[in-house]
């Protein structure tokens, strides 16, 4: 198991390196620019057409799921224990700076998530049981042409795969461990009671699981932020000196103190890029899987909602929990994961704190695994056809109460791999076909102004 895990790692050192991550925020920053801030100055805008799109009454007939479900589908995978455990692993690793650099990441991430969903609208298809399908294999394909067709093939064998990892067995694992710290509640029992809950709702399909996220999603994040909230105001008189902690060491190197071994300014930005792109997804390609069963004929409306995804989950509910962390002062205890952002709910919350957490972990997670078995599923579907969907779904449901009971770094580090292996093929195909976006763009903008909107 140890030559395994050290092998994983070489290969994680590697696909996580300076280059993949030049890569990311590289493509973000072209695609921001090329787009001229357009995600950012028109947030607004996007908060308004996810208002608008939230029944299909409101919605244009093409897809399946109102364009607020296909939103809340994919917040459902997004919003998990990247929100709770990978922003404390991130600071525990790369100090209070590992924060600016997931603001970062995600102020650039928006660009990226609006042209993967503005993609995926514009080459999306609809298969053999009438359904609407897209993402970055069917970009990729229709956008590129066959003879890019073998990065779409790829992209696909790494999201099914990798599905496993992050959208399934690291938040049963979680999850387990919470509940288990906080209730003492067996792994293998918590596993059970998730894959009874999954399998449940995976029977209605994608139409069962937009219900269900839309139902979710807004209520648990709503009352995360609430919670969050509540503890910042207990510690006010610490926010200041926090953000000068976050931003002193955005840039240079921490000294280790207390149960903190210190890092470096390269952990801070490695960390804080791969636990960003962890948590709100943006370039690995799995958002525009949802966005493309958005009810909408309009791929830039749906790409502008779909923006909002980033947002919402690291601008808002990250900066949350990795405020907490710092100002409650726990940060340099030795604790990681989930038990540091309990810890710090707790002192300021005695007796409620680590209860909320649990809460929101397994509520987060449950709707994480909801999301990623869709994309899962598109994925095999797109490589064996709608057949292979069964099959898929019954392993998914299977892997729950085993990802359970499986070491957490082990489970982290092959998630954390697969991740950059799905953003390859998406981030080259998203460069390519960039001028399809830039131009669209550019039509529907102009498009407004000569109708004087």
């Amino acid at each position: 198991m140890e030559a395994i895990e050290k092998i994983i790692g070489d290969i994680n050192g590697l696909v996580w390196g300076p280059p993949m991550l030049v890569l990311i925020l590289g493509a973000g920053l072209f695609l921001s620019l090329g787009l001229k801030l357009m995600p950012i100055l028109k947030l607004g805008a996007g908060f308004r057409l996810m208002w608008k799109g939230r029944s299909s009454a409101g919605a244009e007939s093409d897809g399946d799921i109102p364009p607020f479900q296909a939103l809340m589908t994919a917040l459902s995978a997004t919003v998990g224990t990247g929100n709770i455990a990978g922003v404390a692993t991130a600071v525990f690793l790369g100090g209070p700076g590992a924060l600016f650099w997931m603001w970062l990441t995600a102020l650039v991430g928006m660009a990226t998530k609006y042209s993967e969903a503005v993609l995926a609208v514009r080459f999306r298809e609809v298969d053999e049981r009438g359904a609407y399908v897209g993402g970055p294999m069917y970009y990729i394909r229709n956008g590129l042409g066959k003879k890019w067709a073998w990065l779409g093939v790829l992209f696909a064998i790494f999201a099914a795969i990798a599905g496993f990892g992050i959208g399934n067995t690291v938040q049963a694992n979680s999850v387990a461990d919470v509940m288990d710290a906080t209730f003492g509640l067996p792994h293998w029992i918590t596993g059970v009671i998730l894959m009874v809950l999954v399998g449940m709702v995976l029977i209605g399909g994608i139409r069962r699981i937009g219900q269900v996220a839309s139902a979710l999603v807004p209520l648990m994040a709503i009352s995360y932020l609430i919670a969050g909230l509540v503890v910042l105001a207990l510690n006010v008189a610490d926010i200041p000196a926090a953000f000068a902690l976050i931003i002193k060491h955005a840039f240079s190197p921490i000294a280790a103190e207390g149960g903190f071994a210190g890092a470096a300014v390269w952990a801070a930005i490695r960390f804080g890029v791969a636990r960003g792109i962890f948590s709100n997804e943006a370039g690995l390609g799995s958002a525009p899987i949802a966005h493309a069963a958005a009810q909408t004929k309009n791929p830039i409306n749906q790409g502008m909602v779909a923006m909002l995804g980033t947002f919402i989950d690291t601008i808002i509910i990250c900066t949350i929990t990795g405020l907490v962390i710092i100002t409650s002062g726990v940060w340099t205890s030795g604790e990681s994961g989930a038990a540091l952002t309990s810890m710090a709910f707790s002192a300021a919350l005695p007796g409620v704190g680590d209860y909320v957490v649990a809460i929101a972990l397994a509520i987060f997670a449950f709707t994480t695994i909801l999301g990623w078995s869709f994309y899962g599923e598109r994925s095999v579907e797109f490589l064996f056809g709608v057949k292979a969907i069964v099959p898929y779904r019954v392993a998914w449901i299977v892997a729950i109460p085993v990802g359970a009971s499986v070491n957490l770094g082990m489970v982290w580090l092959v998630a954390d791999t697969l991740n950059a292996m799905m953003a390859l093929p998406n981030l080259i195909a998203l460069l390519l076909l960039s001028p399809v976006v830039f131009r669209l763009t550019k039509a529907h903008f102009d498009g407004e102004k000569a109708a004087g909107l």
